[in-house]
Formats: structure tokens, sequence, C-alpha cells
């Protein structure tokens, strides 16, 4: 009883109505009813953190790229520093001692491909792991992510902030004013 008065209510608001023919539901005859017309409109699908929106034909790929975790950063440098490897080429490259663990690795591995972080392709049995994201992705998501939680998304705190701390050197500040110099003329 409550479901039908609810329908009732929806269509009423949508300004459907219905007829005395077998209570068949139809719409008002401004309204254009196509399924089809409504799905090639608007269509979404989500893979994990990917979002591809197709609108009237066109094919948007937009991409959300998470900041990696300490470990994936660390599994990540050292997949920058060999271009490409197996698990086993990773976890004897790793610098730690003791190095991390095979199964570990693989557990993160996986845990980055489906964050979008790294690929893989098979060369026989073992898979060969290279990074997706460059270095300057990771510093520039890590900036923007300190920018927005620490001083509410504004450049010039941050760099007030930095020149207000003691330990910047005169090469530091040089180069930072080189920086902005540059920065200006590219603007002007």
């Amino acid at each position: 009883m409550l479901r039908t008065s609810m329908c009732t209510l929806s269509r009423l608001r949508l300004g459907w109505s219905t007829t005395k023919n077998n209570g068949a539901v139809r719409p008002p005859f401004h309204i254009r009813v196509d399924r089809r017309h409504l799905i090639s409109k608007l269509l979404i699908l989500r893979d994990y953190s990917c979002t591809i929106s197709l609108a009237m034909g066109k094919k948007q790929l937009s991409q959300k790229v998470e900041l990696p975790t300490p470990g994936e950063l660390r599994l990540l440098q050292v997949l920058w520093r060999i271009r490409e490897g197996t698990i086993e080429d990773i976890v004897m490259a790793s610098a730690e001692d003791p190095p991390p663990n095979y199964k570990t690795v693989q557990a993160w591995l996986r845990i980055m491909e489906r964050k979008r972080q790294v690929d893989h392709k098979q060369e026989g049995r073992a898979f060969v792991f290279r990074p997706l994201i460059s270095r300057g992705d990771v510093h520039r998501l890590s900036i923007r992510h300190l920018l927005a939680r620490y001083f509410t998304g504004s450049r010039s705190e941050l760099l007030v902030e930095l020149l207000n701390d003691e330990g910047i050197s005169r090469e530091e500040l040089r180069q930072l004013e080189g920086l902005v110099r540059n920065r200006r003329k590219e603007l002007l």
C-alpha cells in the first residue's frame, strides 16, 4: 500500500498520469522517454578510482591519483631508480636493512596497481613492474596536499613560512628569488 502511494506521488510530481485502461502509466505528451537516448547522454562507469564519463559520445578520462603511503613511496623510489623490475629485483634494490619481505612487497604492488601508481607486464613466469606516476607528480600532489591541509590553499603563506625558516641558506634564497623573477616574467 505504501509502495503504491509513493509511486503515485512520484508520478504526480513528474506530471505522469495513469490511464483507465489496465492502470498503465504514461508520461505527459511533452516528455519524450527514450532509454537509449538517455543512456547515450550520460553513462558513468566506475573502475576503482578511475572514472570514465561518456557524455553525448565524447569520452573523458579523469583519473584520481592518491598520495602514496610511506611504504608505497619507498617502493616507488626504488622503481624510479631501477625503472622497472620484478618483485625480487625490487627487494634486492631496496636500501633497507633488513630488506622488505617478498610477500609484503607483492601485496603493496597489487594495492598500488589498483591505485594506478604502478603497472606490470608478464615476462615468462615473472611480473615486471614499472611506475605509472613520476617523481614530479608525487611532488606536486604532496605540495597540493600540504597546501590544502595546513595552509588553506594559500601559496603565499607557505612561501612566507619557508622564508621565515632559520635553516634556509643564502643559496636557497637566491634560487627562490630567481624562480619568482622568472615566473613573474612568464606571467607578463
